[in-house]
């Protein structure tokens, strides 16, 4: 259990495309939790808990893209909601595209129900009863 509090579904190395001019393709440690993903440099040791770890979270996640396979490797893309694109890749058989995607739609469901909750809980005007599905 991280200290976010969600668990973690997939662990392991992915690389991604960096920033800057090069574009170098850069190890990074990956944690795929139910809220989204953390990126951690690989050579670092574990922050203390107060530091906050860099996140693609899956609620500013539009999609994700399947580029290419090539070699060893599959590319793809996760475009961000505000169009900001991250590029990855990683050996094929380890589904990294697969599982980030999955839980991404995991995630955007949730929400969906509990917004529709929500507004029938509001359109009532009482909050909706424990079990009952709207």
């Amino acid at each position: 259990m991280l200290e976010s509090g969600c668990k973690a579904v997939k662990e392991g190395m992915l690389e991604k495309r960096s920033d800057g001019l090069l574009q170098l393709w850069k190890k990074k440690r990956c944690i795929l939790t139910e809220e989204g993903l953390l990126l951690i440099p690989p050579k670092h040791p574990p922050p203390p808990q107060q530091q906050q770890q860099p996140e693609l979270h899956f609620s500013n996640m539009k999609t994700v893209d399947c580029v290419e396979r090539k070699g060893k490797y599959v590319y793809f893309t996760v475009v961000m909601a505000e169009g900001k694109e991250i590029d990855f890749r990683c050996a094929q058989e380890q589904g990294w595209n697969a599982a980030i995607t999955l839980q991404m739609v995991q995630y955007k469901n949730r929400q969906a129900i509990l917004a529709v909750r929500w507004a029938n809980a509001g359109a009532a005007g009482t909050p909706e009863r424990s079990g009952s599905i709207a």
